[in-house]
């Protein structure tokens, strides 16, 4: 049943109190599990047909692009990107493949055989350092760095490819460096920019400076409108997310992420959080459908053996589940007035529903008889108050919640 009560009047909402949201429209997110995703140290590269349910999975909860490897990295990096692109082409998923590759011809080479193999035109995102920390360690000069980019740019339109030129560690880069490199970029073709936070050194307020840079650079080169912007962010600040946010907020017209943010280091922007705050902002569509999102984040998990943690936002085992007696006992008064938008939300800013989910009560020593009568009703028991007393007592001298096991025995020994 949906709220009897407008939810105007039940939710104050401070996120957009007298600030409508600034995030524009016709954005789109671009999925790095596949390529960045897999380059941490401790997650294993999936099998084959566990990549391409992922990226079915991915094409089902609305996710436009995805980078599908760096096929130069070696033969079975190449032909799982053949299989992939084959299989997003004879599903009819709607998910647009692209493919990484250093300023190199080498790297380059592979993605317009695979392109010619499958008959696809996948977009080519050519990446170069460009910090001068980077520069200073690669024993780099400005000139050698502008002509390996024209090449792998007009090697891409010369094989009608599309190419995002990808700058590593930009939120680092000087200016005078970006505008060299973002010129002779578009000068060359490129059809997008990709700043990267390729350490996870940028603050909110830094995505905005080094956004609000290129912006004008591109308008300052009459390209507004004809270039794409994109953000690719890392995490290793805890500030993943929110930069991904700012940056579409910044004008960013695609931001990259990873399911669960797996990537290197301590990984990179969760795109799967990015996904719902998009959607609790009013930033997608309702009619888009999140319920995949559990069964993609599990095979993720499961793929690449990376454990889900329990306290993770929307998919962790403890997101909508809560033995708090205060807390429980709210989500029962909501449910008894027969409202389930009510007891969705009364203690959980995000709606277990959206994601196939529901508000899980349990038992252990911060509960209250409600809990236990809840715990058992939900399993269709009723039980005698003194059982329940019992069982509650029981729970009190814990440190831990009671197993259902536990609660079951105690439930037999009456």
């Amino acid at each position: 049943m949906s709220s009897q009560v407008p939810t105007t009047e039940i939710i104050h909402d401070w996120n957009t109190h007298d600030a409508p949201t600034s995030i524009p429209a016709g954005f789109t997110l671009f999925d790095e599990t596949l390529r960045d995703g897999i380059q941490s140290p401790s997650v294993h590269d999936p099998d084959i047909e566990d990549k391409i349910r992922i990226v079915q999975l991915l094409d089902a909860v609305g996710i436009e692009y995805l980078d599908v490897s760096l096929p130069g990295s070696g033969p079975r990096a190449t032909e799982d990107t053949v299989r992939i692109i084959q299989a997003i082409r004879d599903g009819g998923l709607r998910i647009r493949p692209a493919c990484a590759a250093r300023t190199h011809i080498n790297d380059l080479r592979p993605i317009v055989d695979i392109s010619q193999r499958t008959g696809t035109a996948i977009e080519v995102m050519t990446f170069i350092g460009s910090s001068p920390i980077r520069v200073y360690a690669e024993d780099w000069d400005e000139a050698r760095m502008l002509r390996l980019s024209a090449e792998a740019i007009d090697f891409c339109v010369q094989n009608n490819l599309p190419a995002c030129y990808v700058t590593e560690d930009t939120t680092r880069a000087h200016p005078a460096m970006l505008t060299s490199l973002f010129k002779n970029a578009i000068d060359h073709g490129a059809h997008r920019l990709c700043v990267c936070d390729t350490v996870g050194h940028a603050t909110p307020d830094g995505v905005r400076a080094l956004l609000g840079f290129t912006r004008k650079l591109i308008a300052d080169q009459g390209m507004t409108g004809k270039i794409g912007l994109d953000w690719h962010g890392h995490n290793d600040r805890g500030l993943g997310v929110i930069n991904a946010l700012a940056a579409l907020s910044a004008g960013a017209d695609r931001v990259h992420g990873t399911v669960l943010g797996v990537g290197e280091r301590v990984g990179n922007a969760a795109i799967d959080q990015i996904l719902v705050n998009l959607y609790l902002l009013g930033m997608l569509p309702t009619t888009r459908d999140l319920s995949h999102l559990v069964d993609l984040a599990n095979l993720v998990a499961r793929a690449c053996q990376v454990p889900i943690p329990y306290n993770y936002p929307v998919l962790g085992g403890d997101a909508f589940r809560t033995a708090t007696g205060v807390h429980a006992a709210a989500i029962i008064k909501a449910e008894r007035k027969g409202d389930a938008y009510l007891a969705d939300r009364i203690y959980s800013s995000v709606p277990a529903g959206l994601f196939g989910r529901q508000q899980e009560i349990e038992v252990g020593p911060m509960s209250g008889e409600s809990n236990v009568f809840y715990w058992l009703r939900r399993r269709g028991v009723q039980a005698d108050p003194a059982v329940v007393k019992k069982i509650l007592a029981h729970a009190k001298t814990q440190i831990r919640l009671l197993t259902g096991d536990e609660i079951m025995a105690l439930l037999a020994a009456g």
